[in-house]
């Protein structure tokens, strides 16, 4: 099939929904949400990567499975911001970019090529359906992290690792995408990912 007849949307996945569009599992379809519930994506429509579901944020979806792997596979950037316990301190944000050892499925996993920088102030992001806690829990700092790889819950292991766990997980950007005026489940359609560079 030649490419111009694949089509690839951008979504603001909101918390609480799974990265995939239904369930074979009948008991898991009555108690989730899907993305097959935010629009109506064309047969074929495949997540480029995921977010789990307690992750917001921006994700890709493609009909073109070659698109996908180019992705997934060609070393491009992933920012997320990260709402930790605590205040974070600048040890923790140079560990985080030096490298932390993480839990994959039984097996220990060095962490590598991390951008991270505090941020001075809370980002202007919608807010979660679900709040976090109020402050009588203690203070809450947000982080910058940016990898190329993306292992299972790795931004939520490597911030548990340096002694502040994740409390909200939101990915901001992937290459030169943002998620810049998108609203919590809105879906855009677009040309391609070209700036993706």
């Amino acid at each position: 099939m030649h490419s111009a007849a694949h089509r690839h949307f951008v979504l603001h996945k909101p918390f609480g929904y799974l990265s995939q569009f239904v369930s074979q599992d009948a008991r898991e379809a009555r108690k989730k949400r899907f993305l097959g519930e935010l629009h109506d994506f064309p047969a074929g429509t495949m997540a480029v990567g995921r977010l789990d579901e307690d992750s917001e944020g921006l994700l890709l979806l493609t009909t073109d499975g070659r698109v996908s792997e180019q992705i997934r596979n060609g070393g491009v950037e992933k920012e997320y911001y990260a709402q930790v316990d605590g205040l974070i301190t600048a040890e923790a944000v140079a560990q985080l970019q030096l490298g932390v050892e993480i839990g994959l499925r039984e097996v220990k996993y060095q962490t590598n090529d991390c951008r991270a920088r505090r941020l001075d102030a809370a980002p202007a992001l919608p807010p979660r359906a679900r709040p976090i806690r109020d402050e009588r829990h203690g203070p809450t700092s947000w982080v910058s992290i940016t990898l190329t790889e993306g292992k299972f819950r790795q931004v939520r292991k490597m911030t548990a690792a340096v002694g502040f766990p994740t409390l909200r997980l939101v990915r901001v950007r992937i290459g030169g995408l943002w998620l810049d005026g998108l609203a919590p489940g809105e879906v855009r359609e677009v040309a391609d990912f070209g700036l993706l560079g």
